[in-house]
């Protein structure tokens, strides 16, 4: 895996969110800081790209999300983000018609600066694995954009936002809990 340093894509966030993406770095550091939880993503090895890492922490040093960013080979740009926030992340609070903070990351990847806003949901059930999803579908002002959203047994929100392709069910028949310690600094 590919870990990314630095500070989030564009430095800018949704308005509800005013916190940064922090990157993970592999050098020690001062105060290790990572998820108590697993992160539900694609396993990196079967990703045929780039894939860089960031925690979104909380002023006290506890972990508010983790983020994966799914590049294509070349230089070719971001195809994919997959974010797993936990209960009580600031990242989860957006407003009606609000993009999720991974759409925000992405289009802010692309170098996109349209207003891109929800403009409707649809449940669908999916199956991954022997587990039943309850799926939740965004659709968006920007067609390019497909974006789904479920919830998770330990009240994880697990966000996919992916540019220019559809997310489907093949995409969760490939999600894999990444252990914490993965994503742990230091």
């Amino acid at each position: 895996m590919s870990v990314v340093t630095g500070s989030p894509v564009g430095g800018t966030s949704p308005a509800t969110y005013h916190g940064g993406m922090s990157f993970l770095r592999r050098r020690s550091a001062p105060t290790p800081a990572g998820p108590d939880f697993d992160v539900l993503a694609m396993d990196p090895g079967d990703w045929p790209g780039n894939l860089g890492a960031g925690l979104l922490p909380a002023p006290d040093g506890t972990c508010q999300g983790v983020f994966l960013r799914y590049d294509l080979f070349g230089g070719r740009g971001p195809a994919m983000i997959i974010g797993n926030l936990p209960q009580g992340s600031p990242a989860r609070e957006v407003e009606e018609g609000q993009i999720p903070f991974e759409v925000a990351q992405l289009l802010l990847a692309l170098e996109n600066e349209e207003q891109v806003e929800v403009v409707g949901t649809e449940d669908v059930p999916v199956m991954q694995g022997d587990n039943l999803l309850i799926v939740r579908r965004l659709k968006l002002s920007e067609s390019r954009i497909s974006c789904v959203q479920f919830d998770r047994s330990d009240d994880v929100l697990v966000t996919i936002a992916s540019w220019d392709r559809p997310i489907t069910d093949d995409l969760y028949a490939l999600l894999k809990p990444l252990p914490a310690e993965l994503f742990q600094q230091g």
